[in-house]
């Protein structure tokens, strides 16, 4: 029994580039849906059957449980690619790492003057690296979004509200120090976005190569039926992780699109003028 190296192994390289196990099995699972995208898209109809069935029912379910979040259809539509994409990325990258083969089947190669086994397939998001990735572009995206929503002076007021203080001193010297307060906090929010990107990907990751770990000794334990439960139970898991992890991201995305403070009362008193 070999329990699984915290980083991915490189099976090849190209060039000076490694392409890790875990890299194969995120590969596959894009190729799985260009592939089914590219079926539904060409055998789609005004009256739908078949698998273009299956995606609408998809899509409306998604975009349901979104616009529950957001509020509205506009902001429901702008955010339903990224999120949609990140949970059913997620979802199928963790469940494909179940399948028979994965994390067993590999060549032996001799690692530090020990012989050890190179799985050709590892869970997508038991890779640091990947869900790294994800995370850093779900939060960045929720700042193109707030910037587009609300501009770039505005969203970046609630990191750095500078502003606030200037207009304070027209309104005596506690709106001065709840203004210098405001500061405060918005630099503390500074570091939590670094904290929001950690978290995400810390989480998936370490859910997922934890239950890679558990079934790998489950396995060295009794191959045949004692690990089928604890199967199941990662199945389980990877749905829940898809799910935190795009709902996260979608009230990541909502809350960067919201007026905050001055300018959402500005919006408010605006509003009889329409």
């Amino acid at each position: 029994m070999m329990i699984p190296p915290a980083a991915a192994e490189p099976i090849f390289h190209i060039g000076t580039f490694p392409i890790t196990n875990a890299m194969v099995n995120g590969w596959i699972a894009v190729a799985f849906f260009v592939v089914a995208a590219a079926i539904v898209s060409k055998r789609k109809a005004l009256v739908p059957k078949g698998i273009q069935n299956i995606a609408e029912a998809l899509v409306e379910f998604m975009l349901s449980e979104i616009r529950k979040v957001t509020g509205d259809e506009k902001r429901a539509r702008l955010f339903f690619p990224i999120v949609a994409t990140i949970f059913l990325f997620v979802l199928f990258s963790n469940w494909i790492g179940l399948l028979p083969g994965t994390g067993s089947i590999g060549v032996w190669e001799l690692i530090e003057g020990e012989r050890e086994l190179v799985p050709l397939l590892r869970p997508a998001a038991s890779d640091l690296n990947l869900t790294l990735g994800i995370a850093l572009f779900a939060v960045l995206s929720s700042h193109v979004f707030g910037i587009r929503a609300l501009g770039l002076t505005n969203h970046v007021s609630k990191f750095v509200n500078i502003r606030g203080i200037f207009r304070s001193f027209s309104k005596g010297p506690m709106a001065v120090i709840v203004a210098v307060i405001e500061f405060g906090v918005g630099l503390l929010e500074i570091i939590s976005e670094v904290a929001k990107v950690l978290s995400l990907s810390l989480r998936l990751f370490g859910n997922i190569f934890a239950g890679e770990v558990l079934l790998t000794v489950m396995l060295g334990i009794f191959a045949y039926f004692l690990p089928l439960p604890f199967m199941f139970l990662e199945l389980l898991v990877g749905a829940i992780q898809a799910t935190v992890f795009s709902m996260l991201t979608l009230a990541y995305l909502t809350v960067a699109t919201e007026a905050h403070g001055e300018e959402h009362e500005a919006e408010h008193q605006a509003e009889p003028a329409h």
